[in-house]
């Protein structure tokens, strides 16, 4: 069964590389093929305040059953990034990592891998894979169902 998934990066700097990543599902047969679905409208929250913006994160997370943080040089850092782990750890997804610095950017660019996020917030036992080492086009969704597995015992 396919998993809604959240998305959670730095929107600023992780643009174009997080939307290779969350679209990868559409080159595939179907969502069943590829293991996930992106829970999240497309569209970039613009100048609004700390409230609004946490209230719009809650609104995409419904319904959503894992959140993939999508970890580049700065996202660990992140308020809105560290408030998305959190609250989806209240609200018992699966969490995962994945490292995007060796995905290239639209001017075939890599950059430099980043902290993780899961160690900064205190947080331990959370698995992290690399997106191009890791053979993430193919694995997402099986790394997807293992982070949905492991919240399941979570809430048992």
């Amino acid at each position: 069964m396919a998993r809604r998934v959240f998305f959670s990066f730095h929107f600023e700097r992780d643009n174009w590389r997080a939307g290779q990543i969350r679209n990868s599902w559409v080159t595939k047969p179907d969502r069943e093929s590829a293991g996930f679905w992106d829970a999240a409208e497309w569209e970039e929250v613009k100048r609004k305040n700390d409230d609004a913006i946490k209230q719009w994160i809650r609104k995409q997370m419904e319904g959503s059953t894992v959140t993939v943080v999508l970890i580049g040089a700065e996202t660990a850092s992140r308020p809105y990034v560290q408030y998305e782990i959190q609250h989806s750890w209240d609200r018992k997804n699966g969490l995962i990592g994945v490292y995007i610095q060796n995905q290239k950017d639209q001017n075939q660019r890599t950059d430099v891998k980043g902290e993780d996020p899961f160690v900064k917030l205190g947080w331990s036992g959370f698995k992290t894979y690399d997106w191009v080492n890791d053979s993430g086009y193919a694995n997402l969704g099986d790394w997807v169902e293992a982070a949905y597995q492991r919240a399941q015992q979570r809430k048992s």
